[in-house]
């Protein structure tokens, strides 16, 4: 059996965040953007000494690198064939500008859940699943199931 805990930061939070998929074939390869909202599942088989899978007031880093990437930023991808227009907007200080391997809501919930493993598994405590909303009829999980 193992137990779960699951930390959400609704779209209310203010992750306010444009990107492009410039591979789409629809509207979606044009700038767009969402108020994003993450959930974050993490498992233990063990509770800790305080009967804890994690401890939510160690997340504040968590907190803070979600709003780096994606609060008032514009993400692209390192291939997109408009990059160095991306990249001078930056300079001029017209966007703040993120750059990953792909972008959406799939890749987005796959960063996070990089992220999080990075900062915060053990040897008790996994990461589970991210989970990204663009919306309330939107959103795409990663994780290790």
């Amino acid at each position: 059996m193992k137990y779960q805990v699951i930390k959400t930061y609704g779209n209310e939070t203010g992750h306010s965040c444009a990107f492009r998929q410039w591979r789409a074939d629809s509207h979606c390869n044009l700038i767009h953007g969402y108020a994003l909202g993450f959930e974050i599942t993490f498992e233990a088989e063990e509770l800790d000494d305080r009967n804890w899978v994690i401890d939510f007031g160690d997340l504040g880093v968590l907190k803070k690198w979600l709003k780096e990437m994606f609060d008032h930023t514009t993400v692209v991808a390192f291939d997109d064939p408009h990059l160095e227009l991306f990249e001078d907007l930056n300079s001029k200080n017209l966007i703040d500008l993120r750059l990953l391997e792909n972008v959406g809501c799939e890749a987005f919930a796959e960063a996070v859940y990089l992220f999080c493993k990075m900062e915060f598994e053990d040897l008790r405590v996994k990461v589970k699943s991210v989970r990204v909303f663009e919306h309330g009829a939107n959103s795409a999980v990663f994780g290790n199931f």
